[in-house]
């Protein structure tokens, strides 16, 4: 398990980067288009403090989330109240029955390729024939946020990335957003809790106005059906 020391140590900076994160909603309607959830029994892995579980309980049959850090797991809880289920798990080990889900949604918990493919497997374990794996996480080809995301982490290649997903057998669209921000103090907290100081201050200079260009992958891999004579 790799931590998330944004969502981990700063949980309410993080919360207001939720609210500013895809403004304009172009997110949840790839993910609509790509993998509709109405009626379906969706998990929601590494589903942080629960921001995204009642978008998907709106219209699910189901929802259960799935964190493995303590403090948000609460949070998470303590959003969703008794109309979606949170576990404390990894990826790795997801706690539900095998063939029992129809969507496996992760968000921004798979950037780094190779090194995943235990919890690949666990994504079809749990799915049904027919059901799929959709992973977004931030697309670190895109300026500026891409710059300055490789500037933190050198060895990152967001190219073999891709790859490695393309060889398990994704699909793969590309999906720019919007963050917009409420105050320049939400802006600058948000991207001091995302990047190193250095990068950050960078990124705080040059970001002059509320609102940051940010791309998006979106990865969908189906689970083949049954077929029947």
């Amino acid at each position: 398990m790799i931590p998330s020391p944004n969502i981990w140590k700063w949980p309410d900076v993080y919360e207001r980067e939720n609210r500013a994160q895809d403004a304009d909603g172009a997110i949840w309607a790839a993910l609509r288009e790509a993998v509709p959830w109405a009626g379906a029994d969706v998990l929601d892995v590494g589903c942080g403090d629960g921001f995204h579980l009642p978008v998907f309980a709106a219209e699910a049959a189901s929802v259960t989330g799935v964190e493995p850090h303590s403090g948000l797991v609460e949070r998470a809880r303590e959003r969703v109240g008794a109309q979606v289920t949170v576990h404390r798990a990894g990826a790795a080990a997801l706690p539900v029955p095998d063939g029992s889900v129809d969507l496996v949604h992760a968000r921004t918990a798979y950037f780094f390729g190779p090194g995943c493919e235990p919890g690949l497997a666990e994504a079809q374990r749990v799915l049904r024939p027919g059901g799929a794996i959709a992973i977004v996480d931030l697309d670190a080809t895109v300026a500026p946020y891409g710059d300055w995301m490789r500037a933190d982490l050198p060895r990152y290649r967001p190219d073999l990335v891709e790859q490695f997903f393309e060889r398990q057998g994704f699909s793969m669209r590309r999906i720019l957003t919007t963050w917009r921000f409420p105050d320049r103090d939400t802006l600058e907290a948000v991207l001091r809790i995302e990047f190193s100081r250095p990068v950050a201050e960078r990124a705080v200079a040059a970001t002059t106005g509320l609102a940051l260009p940010v791309g998006y992958r979106l990865h969908v891999r189906r689970k083949a059906a049954i077929r029947r004579p």
